[in-house]
């Protein structure tokens, strides 16, 4: 249970100041309205049970993507169809079964009626509504197409979720492999080998190479198996830590650019997401120099980052920022360029950057769907050079065995 001083307005129009113990803000704001009032700001303040509360509300009641996107795509449905901002959203709020979400848009339909812009209030919950949303929704209020802007956006989101949706399917399958040859890899140095061992050494067997790599490896997993465990989850939290840093990646991103395969798929995922993201702020009516910072904050890789830092720098100059593009072609390719070369020159370079994020998009999707055929040969050639090793490793001793028999 929390705590809240609200202030909140009558339906004469006169405002006061109130406290009032609730679950949470969704309900006050349900207790409130359904008093026939309307509440102007609140205040929390958490009891005793704070924590518990809070844990339950940040966790279990996290907003997801499709979420967002479906708020978007109906919000715009509905304004198109004519239908008020503050009544959309009250009919959204109605529907959505996300206790957070029906928070977040109580508080925005407060702040419509305390006289803010839609965007102003998208702004104030920047959590849930990343900057590329709020700028395409304040640019389409201030040209008076708000029903295009939010079509706009939640198309554009819908492509980076089903891209970002699409690179994670095709990266199931091999690392399922792999946790699966790990751990029956360690089952077998825990149960098996020592077995095996045992019958050997009592037996006087000499060891080829192989066994005793085998053997040391069984005896540290046995013997030192908790210090093994403390290790490895002290160096990916070490990894973690540094990866996160400039330097960390600055060189993760450069050499996920360089695996074979792997490479090439980030670049057309980076180029297809900043054509995407600048084309969908671009047709909102977003200014292009906002657009190109925006669109910064939205790629994740720095190298392709410092191109778009780059191209923000020329259009401050007054220059093309094609050009930057032009000079960095080892990240975006020469079709990006030129493309928005040709849109630069014949002003329109939104139309030119949806069809090069519609042809990256689907090279991205063929080739995902291609990845795990091409994947399978390497991890057939691991699988069976895992298991060669320690087949030769098991039966090298048993023919010396049998030899001395």
């Amino acid at each position: 249970m929390s705590h809240f001083i609200f202030k909140a307005k009558k339906a004469t129009g006169e405002t006061y100041s109130s406290e009032r113990d609730a679950t949470d803000r969704y309900e006050l704001y349900r207790m409130i309205r359904e008093s026939g009032e309307e509440i102007i700001s609140v205040d929390e303040k958490k009891s005793s049970h704070g924590l518990h509360m809070e844990l339950n509300f940040g966790f279990m009641g996290k907003v997801k993507t499709i979420e967002k996107i479906n708020f978007a795509r109906n919000l715009g449905s509905m304004q198109r169809a004519g239908l008020p901002l503050s009544r959309a959203l009250s009919v959204i709020e109605r529907q959505s079964h996300n206790k957070k979400f029906k928070a977040v848009v109580m508080e925005l339909i407060a702040g419509i009626s305390r006289g803010e812009t839609f965007a102003d209030s998208l702004a104030k919950n920047e959590k849930v509504f990343p900057q590329v949303f709020v700028s395409m929704v304040r640019a389409g209020e201030q040209s008076g197409t708000l029903s295009d802007a939010l079509k706009t956006v939640g198309l554009q989101m819908d492509r980076a979720y089903t891209l970002e949706r699409r690179i994670k399917g095709a990266l199931i399958y091999p690392s399922v492999i792999l946790f699966a040859m790990v751990l029956i890899g360690i089952l077998m140095f825990v149960f098996v080998v020592p077995t095996l061992m045992k019958t050997f050494i009592e037996l006087n067997v000499p060891l080829p190479f192989a066994t005793r790599v085998v053997l040391g490896i069984s005896n540290v997993i046995q013997h030192q198996g908790l210090w093994v465990l403390v290790a490895i989850v002290v160096a990916i939290f070490t990894f973690r830590w540094w990866s996160r840093k400039p330097a960390g990646k600055n060189v993760i991103h450069r050499m996920l650019l360089r695996i074979p395969i792997i490479g090439s798929l980030v670049q057309e995922v980076n180029a297809a997401r900043t054509a995407r993201t600048l084309s969908s702020l671009l047709t909102a009516g977003v200014n292009v120099l906002e657009s190109v910072t925006i669109t910064e904050t939205i790629i994740q890789n720095v190298h392709f980052k410092g191109v778009l830092a780059r191209a923000g720098e020329a259009i401050r100059k007054g220059k093309q920022m094609s050009d930057v593009f032009a000079e960095n072609l080892k990240l975006y390719p020469i079709f990006f360029s030129e493309m928005m070369s040709v849109g630069e020159e014949t002003g329109k370079t939104a139309e030119m950057l949806l069809g090069v994020a519609h042809y990256y998009e689907e090279d991205v999707e063929q080739k995902t769907k291609d990845m795990s055929t091409v994947i399978e040969p390497f991890l057939m050639i691991l699988i069976g050079a895992g298991v060669g090793f320690f087949a030769i490793a098991m039966i090298s001793p048993m023919y010396s065995l049998v030899n001395a028999i």
